[in-house]
């Protein structure tokens, strides 16, 4: 791996919540701040994409994620993504040849003190360099082909389809 292409989409990841309510914005990314902070072994660049919830992605915004990975000359993407929509993007993006993408997201923001985040971003980064190239959905320490996955709302998690 050369450098690692990190697209972000906004998602739980990256919300910042100001009340009790639940209202939130997206913010800034953080994962080029948590690699930075980890001082990572490898070149990475952040591509901040888009700042939404991923209920308001929609395919046009699946088909930019596609293009930029396409004429991209990296082979390695890791895409941070909000999870209620994780498993439609990564089966849009499939069929792309000669790359390895990886989509992670959170279950609670990544500046909440108990978060999932930063291990699911471990868990991609490791798995953007191990996995075979394909499209491959990251929650939870598992590596989940995207067509075999779904979100369980209910129970909050990732399970088999």
């Amino acid at each position: 791996m050369k450098q690692l292409k990190i697209i972000t989409t906004g998602g739980t990841i990256d919300k910042l919540y100001f009340d009790d309510l639940s209202e939130y914005q997206i913010g800034k990314p953080v994962i080029g701040e948590l690699l930075q902070s980890f001082n990572v072994g490898f070149e990475f660049e952040v591509v901040p994409l888009l700042k939404k919830d991923s209920i308001y992605v929609t395919d046009e915004d699946r088909d930019l994620i596609r293009k930029v990975i396409e004429k991209s000359d990296e082979s390695h993407f890791l895409i941070t993504h909000g999870t209620d929509t994780m498993v439609d993007t990564a089966q849009f993006l499939q069929g792309i040849e000669g790359k390895t993408i990886v989509l992670t997201g959170a279950l609670t923001p990544a500046r909440f003190n108990s978060t999932d985040a930063i291990f699911n971003i471990g868990c991609a980064v490791a798995a953007v360099q191990s996995q075979p190239p394909g499209v491959w959905v990251i929650m939870s320490g598992l590596v989940w082909d995207p067509k075999a996955v779904r979100k369980n709302r209910k129970a909050n998690r990732f399970e088999e389809a």
